[in-house]
């Protein structure tokens, strides 16, 4: 389990650790939180054996096209604080650094920060690390098609806010700790709001709303929405 200090300290109850939260997580009836496991079930596990032929065509060309695995494995933060390893295609040279992404980031979240950077969307970085191939399947968001299998056991959902990752927990200010409430999604509204045309504060913000506003058919709405939002190319 994830156990860093500003977690131990501000969760449970992160929505109300401070008298200036702006959100309350929505309450859930169990009913409904089966129904949005039956749902994140059903449509991972109908996706996985749509596009099967899909996966195993990528995976022979990320295996073809540079050394190394064919599945990249990060672990994140997911619900309640509790780490699990995301998946993904692999996307970038086996063993680059990643003090680059850190710094973009550190930069994105460090409060009071008046950079360029840290006015910007959340693009993912342009660099050498990134091979031709992952260029293409992160451009489309393919790279990411390999989550469907961590919904299908359920350490994320279908929609959900963006997974953060171990270290960014600690950058994260006391209100946006109410994510740890969900668990986190392969979509949300971030995505079907402009994704990579969004500033950090603002996506942050919408996985505050996502939280405050959860519901079977907010999830639905957000689903349907994707896929347009997957085909317009300065989102990815």
């Amino acid at each position: 389990m994830f156990r860093l200090h500003v977690l131990d300290e501000l969760y449970p109850g992160a929505a109300t650790a401070h008298d200036d939260a702006a959100v309350v997580p929505a309450a859930r009836s169990r009913r409904s939180l089966a129904v949005t496991r039956a749902l994140d079930v059903a449509v991972s596990l109908v996706a996985l054996v749509a596009l099967l032929p899909l996966l195993v065509g990528v995976a022979a060309a990320v295996r073809c096209s540079s050394r190394g695995p064919v599945i990249f494995r990060q672990r994140r933060v997911g619900l309640r604080g509790r780490e699990f390893t995301m998946l993904k295609f692999r996307t970038m040279r086996t063993g680059a650094d990643d003090a680059a992404h850190r710094a973009y980031v550190r930069a994105m979240l460090t409060p009071g920060a008046h950079t360029e950077v840290a006015a910007t969307g959340l693009h993912k970085l342009d660099d050498d690390r990134v091979t031709w191939l992952g260029a293409v399947l992160r451009r489309t968001s393919i790279d990411e098609l390999p989550q469907l299998v961590n919904v299908l056991v359920g350490s994320m959902a279908l929609v959900g806010p963006r997974p953060v990752l171990p270290w960014e927990v600690e950058l994260l200010k006391p209100e946006d700790l109410v994510r740890f409430e969900v668990k986190p999604g392969m979509t949300g509204l971030w995505q079907v709001s402009g994704r990579s045309r969004l500033p950090m504060d603002v996506a942050f913000q919408l996985d505050r709303e996502y939280v405050a506003r959860q519901s079977v058919w907010l999830d639905v709405k957000i689903m349907l929405k994707t896929i347009p939002a997957l085909f317009a190319g300065d989102t990815a």
